[in-house]
């Protein structure tokens, strides 16, 4: 299955460069706003349009949600920098009215897309959390288990906020820093990610295991392609 993968856009809208007819996936990392450099109202316009994408081409367009997007989705709490108080009630409404078009993980076999990365320390606290003898399921992948316990009331340990972000914890995926998941990358899976501005998109690889960084766009306007 041919993948394409879109790094944080933060109000950007390169991904209209995308010929989408060329792709079964098109994965959206997260992080959709919250720009030090675009205007609100370019930063809402563009949004409106990736919701719209969303609506047309369900099935093929994946739509992931970053740190910068749940402190409007979940407002007043998870507030990090950057947060605009300007867009927060027409955000707050758009994310929530369209809750059910975003997702917190994707995976397709043995590769996970996140916004920030997985790491063994983080998912090992996760499997303790109580929630999840309620809510897991036969053969539920990761991704769907993490995206099942974020409807619950349970959902904070997803919010944990990297050490190295400023936090006192593992860092989650929506938090993981760079210097957590190119180190602790999850075992037996290979993960694409966000979140970690780097030069270019770059892979680092152990045995059975890696992560991709592809936070590129505010240095230059190129996107992961993968065949799955």
């Amino acid at each position: 299955m041919k993948h394409i993968v879109i790094g944080d856009l933060h109000g950007r809208d390169a991904w209209q460069q995308i010929n989408i007819r060329n792709y079964e996936r098109i994965v959206f990392i997260g992080d959709y706003v919250d720009s030090y450099e675009l205007p609100d109202l370019a930063i809402l316009k563009n949004l409106k349009k990736i919701v719209s994408l969303k609506k047309r081409y369900p099935d093929k367009i994946v739509l992931l949600l970053g740190n910068h997007d749940v402190q409007y989705l979940h407002f007043p709490r998870h507030q990090i920098t950057g947060f605009r108080p300007s867009m927060q009630p027409v955000l707050t409404s758009l994310f929530n009215k369209n809750r059910e078009l975003f997702q917190m993980a994707y995976q397709q076999d043995n590769y996970i897309f996140t916004h920030a990365g997985i790491t063994n320390s983080w998912y090992n606290e996760f499997l303790r959390l109580p929630v999840l003898e309620s809510v897991r399921q036969e053969n539920d992948t990761i991704a769907a288990l993490i995206n099942r316990v974020e409807t619950t009331t349970q959902r904070y340990l997803l919010y944990a906020t990297s050490i190295y972000r400023g936090g006192y914890s593992n860092g989650s995926f929506l938090w993981a820093d760079y210097k957590e998941t190119s180190i602790d990358m999850l075992n037996n899976y290979h993960q694409v990610v966000g979140h970690t501005q780097v030069p270019h998109i770059h892979t680092i690889n152990y045995s059975h295991k890696s992560v991709t960084y592809t936070d590129i766009l505010h240095h230059q306007t190129k996107f992961l392609e993968l065949d799955i």
